[in-house]
């Protein structure tokens, strides 16, 4: 259990520290490429590696680090309940995205998210729907007490609430990605939120709703007990995509769609998981130094 712990500590810095090094590559080497002539031979080679599959690394390493925390938390079983309808769901949603504009707009995969299922979607953007969903979605759920005081009520707004810090984070992700010095994805029918549709926002929600409630059904009898300590992955997850996009968007100059983010997204996030419960063993504490005290007079009078 401990290496497991390690390994998914690992996995989580390996992925704020991949997503650092994005925005060092995309906001300052690119828009300045002169700037590579001056590094060394390592520092060239490093630049090339982050242009040519940092923002593949960094999503890998994001799923990686939540299944493992999942699978230490949750088990193999509830893990997988989440992660394969996640993936799935949000794969045939972005393969009906990119070929039909159903259900987000029409839009199209640039280079540089790695390789292409059926020549429209990079396999990692199923990954970044699975870690940051299930991140978000556990918020929810455990901010809500759902599996303390479970009721269909609890159910469906932690699904609700699931799916809109999945959206939240998009607000101010997909405008800066789409419009950056090297986009990663383009609008062939921009909006009029900052270049993107409003129906990618139902898009969004729709799909987050869909594959969470898949995943509520699936855990229906196996309540999870989270604490507020053990979310705290989840939250630093959440935190730190939604960070990544929040430096792009002011960096592009797209101030409204991070305040959107800001009130929607993190301050929900926050919110949720200092609402989860705090460890039992923490509260029992001063009873059972009470009952020893107890027992200590009674043995005294005798």
């Amino acid at each position: 259990m401990k290496q497991l712990v390690v390994f998914e500590r690992v996995c989580l810095i390996g992925h704020i520290v991949s997503m650092v090094f994005g925005l060092v590559g995309i906001l300052l080497v690119i828009p300045n490429a002169e700037v590579i002539l001056h590094l060394s031979e390592i520092g060239q080679t490093a630049m090339q590696w982050s242009m040519a599959g940092g923002g593949v690394v960094y999503m890998i390493l994001g799923a990686a680090a939540v299944f493992l925390y999942a699978l230490r938390t949750l088990g193999l079983g509830r893990a997988l309940g989440f992660m394969l309808p996640a993936v799935l769901i949000s794969l045939t949603s972005e393969l009906l995205g990119t070929s039909t504009g159903f259900p987000f707009g029409h839009y199209s995969y640039l280079s540089g998210l790695g390789y292409k299922i059926a020549g429209l979607v990079p396999f990692t953007i199923p990954l970044s729907w699975f870690y940051v969903g299930c991140s978000a979605y556990l918020l929810g759920r455990a901010g809500l007490a759902v599996d303390k005081k479970p009721s269909l009520l609890r159910h469906i707004g932690a699904v609700v609430l699931g799916a809109l810090l999945l959206t939240s984070w998009d607000f101010v992700l997909d405008p800066a990605m789409s419009q950056t010095s090297l986009p990663f994805w383009y609008w062939q029918q921009p909006g009029a939120f900052f270049g993107m549709p409003y129906q990618n926002f139902a898009g969004w929600m729709g799909t987050g709703s869909v594959f969470m409630t898949v995943a509520a059904l699936l855990w229906r009898n196996q309540p999870i007990k989270f604490e507020r300590s053990q979310l705290n992955l989840p939250l630093a997850i959440y935190l730190g995509n939604f960070g990544f996009a929040t430096v792009m968007s002011l960096a592009a100059g797209f101030s409204v769609p991070v305040l959107l983010g800001l009130v929607s997204g993190v301050a929900p996030a926050i919110l949720l998981w200092w609402k989860a419960t705090v460890a039992p063993s923490a509260i029992a504490v001063e009873p059972a130094a009470t009952e020893v005290s107890v027992a200590s007079v009674k043995v005294a009078l005798k």
